[in-house]
């Protein structure tokens, strides 16, 4: 039986692919659980698409993991995904070394608890020699955030000296990023069914292709990102012209 990864082209792949992981607490409500189940489940499908995504051969995958808006989320539920974060990211190292995958991490990373902030730097530092797929985790990140911090930092250069106005431009303005190093996205997905950006990467993703999708996050498998894809690979890129 024909499935959508035999339909991919892989001479002509995304080379980027953003997600924004939504509808874990829908699908936990709906089997009568709580909204930490459907976090915890939603693991296996970060799992199922970094390797989907590592073995057909993107070159980055960026997830939308907590929003600094998450952080006015109940501290019950902050703090299980800041455990559950510090759990998974521990337990995968050894996978993503296994698999060549290096990870990444974009946010004001300065938010995360101490104990969080060191496992996900240790975890960088011992992948950081991997040369596959680039998974970039966005952590206590919204694009406002990012924005309005690169707009503070040009105006303090100017200040020093470093800058002048005259040198502002698009470029300068992504080299004062978070993704800085990271191409823009070529494909941006959203689970659940939701119609909306939700503050991610506003900046990176004005020549996006859209994708979205009602399945949850945590139904969202290798071959749903195979679809997504395939989806993909059909649109003809404009940018604009």
């Amino acid at each position: 039986m024909s499935t959508f990864k035999d339909k991919i082209d892989i001479s002509r792949l995304p080379k980027h692919i953003a997600i924004i992981m939504d509808g874990n607490g829908r699908w936990a409500k709906e089997r009568g659980y709580d909204r930490i189940y459907g976090h915890q489940n939603g693991v296996i499908s970060v799992r199922e698409v970094t390797e989907a995504a590592a073995e057909i051969g993107i070159e980055y995958l960026t997830l939308y993991a907590f929003s600094t808006e998450n952080w006015g989320r109940p501290q019950h539920e902050v703090d299980a995904l800041m455990e559950l974060l510090i759990d998974t990211i521990e337990k995968e190292t050894p996978t993503l070394n296994k698999n060549n995958i290096s990870l990444m991490a974009i946010g004001d990373l300065s938010r995360l608890p101490l104990e969080a902030g060191k496992k996900l730097k240790k975890c960088i530092d011992q992948t950081a020699q991997n040369t596959g797929l680039k998974l970039v985790l966005a952590l206590s990140y919204s694009s406002r955030w990012e924005i309005t911090n690169a707009i503070l930092n040009i105006t303090t250069d100017i200040g020093l000296g470093k800058l002048t106005q005259s040198q502002i431009n698009d470029e300068l303005i992504s080299s004062y990023l978070t993704t800085r190093s990271i191409p823009d996205p070529d494909l941006l997905i959203r689970t659940s069914g939701e119609l909306r950006i939700s503050n991610f990467l506003l900046w990176q993703i004005a020549y996006s292709e859209l994708y979205f999708t009602n399945t949850h996050w945590p139904d969202f498998r290798k071959e749903s990102l195979y679809e997504a894809i395939c989806d993909f690979q059909n649109r003809e890129r404009r940018f604009g012209k």
